[in-house]
C-alpha cells in the first residue's frame, strides 16, 4: 500500500527562528513521520530558549483523527514547556474537517499565516486560545 500512511517517512524540517520553532508540515504526512515530528518538537524546545511553536499547515488538505491528535499533542507538550503553539494557514476543509470529527484543540491557536503566527507569539500570552485575523 502506497500513501501518506505507508513506507518511509521523511522528516519534516523544524527551523530555528529565534526563539520561535517554524514547522511546515508537507500535503500528507505518514504517521511515523508525525509522531517523530512530536518528539522532535518537544526535544527542541526542551533544550533551547523556545517560546512558540508555529505549524503551518497551509499544505495540508485533509486531517484526520491521527493528524489532528498529534497537533494536539505538539501544542500540549509545548505548554508544559513553556511554549505557545499556533497552527497557521488552515484551509477551510480542514478545519470543518477538524470540528466534524470532535477535535477539540484548546492548546492551539490560530492565525491565518506564519507573518500573523508570529506577530500573534510576539504578544503576551493569553489567557484561552485565540484566533487572530485579518484587518
Amino acid at each position: 500500500m502506497d500513501g501518506p500512511r505507508s513506507g518511509l517517512a521523511t522528516p519534516v524540517p523544524v527551523l530555528v527562528l529565534g526563539d520561535i520553532l517554524l514547522v511546515t508540515l508537507p500535503g500528507e504526512l505518514h504517521d511515523g513521520t508525525a509522531e517523530q515530528l512530536l518528539q522532535d518538537v518537544t526535544r527542541r524546545i526542551a533544550h533551547s530558549a523556545t517560546t512558540g511553536v508555529v505549524i503551518d499547515i497551509s499544505a495540508v488538505d485533509i486531517v484526520d483523527s491521527f493528524l489532528g491528535r498529534v497537533l494536539a499533542e505538539i501544542a500540549s507538550s509545548a505548554r508544559l514547556l513553556a511554549a505557545r503553539t499556533v497552527l497557521a494557514g488552515m484551509q477551510p476543509a480542514v478545519a470543518i474537517t477538524l470540528v466534524e470529527l470532535g477535535l477539540l484543540l484548546p492548546e492551539l491557536h490560530t492565525a491565518l499565516d506564519v507573518d500573523r503566527a508570529r506577530e500573534l507569539l510576539m504578544r503576551p500570552a493569553p489567557t484561552g486560545p485565540s484566533v487572530e485575523s485579518g484587518p
